[in-house]
């Protein structure tokens, strides 16, 4: 049996009297796409962050490919492989979504969001190549204040995929991105992440999406995973349906 990607083991976290990692024990295959699902405030960003380094787990580890990773510096982490997705930063604004891309690839090797030597001598064959698999391409040299939001949205994915990473983490990929957008979106992420050979966990609220594009669903609430399986295993499930989805 291949080991895990990433593997969590009795992870436990709680802010005063709020728990919020409660006891996880996860594993993740190569080649996965997990859809992390649940209620505001049922633990699945802290998950996400406990796993990138954000944030220290009062118990526990995180393994990623085998090695204690718990507590890692978040740079530290993405040079070993696993990326999480950009929340644009105020500061690339003003450049073009070419040099967002050069700016990103240098702080796996460098300081990121300081345009520098180091920024500017990133190999052009990774830029374009990372914009050519989300459809960026052509924008390449218009500003990240004129993008639209679901281009943003692409922007940040080849910001994450420059990187090289073996594992991409997505937290709420089509927040913010109109009904009408969002599958095509969602398209153009998977499609990259499949041509790049990419493990992905993302959040996600919109049942469609989940349904549609995950192999694999995770259910969190209270702070713990209540289901695990197949799509129509989870969200089929009358605890999930009343408890996550509301219904």
């Amino acid at each position: 049996m291949s080991q895990a990607l990433l593997q969590t083991q009795d992870l436990k976290l709680s802010f005063g009297a709020i728990v919020v990692a409660d006891n996880i024990s996860f594993e993740l295959n190569e080649g996965e796409r997990l859809a992390v699902i649940g209620q505001n405030g049922a633990g699945k960003t802290t998950f996400i962050n406990i796993c990138t380094g954000l944030v220290r787990p009062h118990s526990g580890k995180v393994k990623f490919d085998g090695q204690d990773i718990t507590g890692m510096e978040p740079r530290r982490i993405a040079r070993r492989g696993m990326a999480r997705s950009f929340q644009l930063p105020q500061l690339f604004l003003e450049h073009s979504v070419r040099d967002c891309v050069r700016i990103a690839a240098a702080g796996k090797a460098g300081r990121l969001g300081m345009w520098s030597p180091l920024a500017a001598s990133v190999p052009a064959n990774d830029v374009e190549h990372v914009l050519e698999l989300v459809g960026m391409r052509e924008r390449g040299d218009e500003p990240c204040e004129s993008l639209p939001e679901g281009h943003r949205k692409l922007l940040d994915i080849a910001m994450a995929l420059v990187l090289h990473p073996r594992l991409l983490i997505l937290d709420e990929p089509t927040s913010g991105v109109s009904t009408d957008e969002k599958h095509g979106l969602m398209e153009t992420i998977m499609g990259a992440l499949d041509e790049a050979k990419i493990t992905a966990i993302f959040v996600e609220h919109d049942v469609d999406i989940v349904e549609k594009y995950a192999t694999r669903v995770a259910a969190w609430i209270a702070g713990r995973v209540a289901a695990d399986g197949t799509p129509d295993k989870v969200l089929n499930d009358p605890d999930i349906r009343k408890n996550v989805l509301g219904e």
